[in-house]
């Protein structure tokens, strides 16, 4: 009668181990990946003014290029239109 006690106990211990750990899987597997997660390259560029990179959905079109700002773009815009 011991050894049938134990042996009930042994298999409810596995078989509560067993569904918590396939609980645990389902979960894992249902979780859906985050957009723009951080593992998402992002194309990156530099200032036409100090060279800085900066993502390119970021940057300031310009009529001579690309800036990290504002500020940038028209002291760039403003040396270039000089030069010609």
């Amino acid at each position: 009668m011991k050894y049938l006690l134990v042996l009930a106990v042994l298999l409810l211990a596995f078989w509560n181990w067993r569904n918590n750990r396939q609980d645990a899987q389902q979960s894992e597997n249902s979780r859906a990946p985050r957009k723009g997660s951080p593992n998402t390259p992002v194309v990156m560029i530099a200032c036409a003014q100090c060279g800085t990179h900066l993502p390119e959905h970021e940057a300031v079109e310009g009529v001579r290029g690309r800036y990290c700002c504002q500020e940038h773009r028209r002291q760039h815009e403003a040396t270039s239109r000089q030069a010609d």
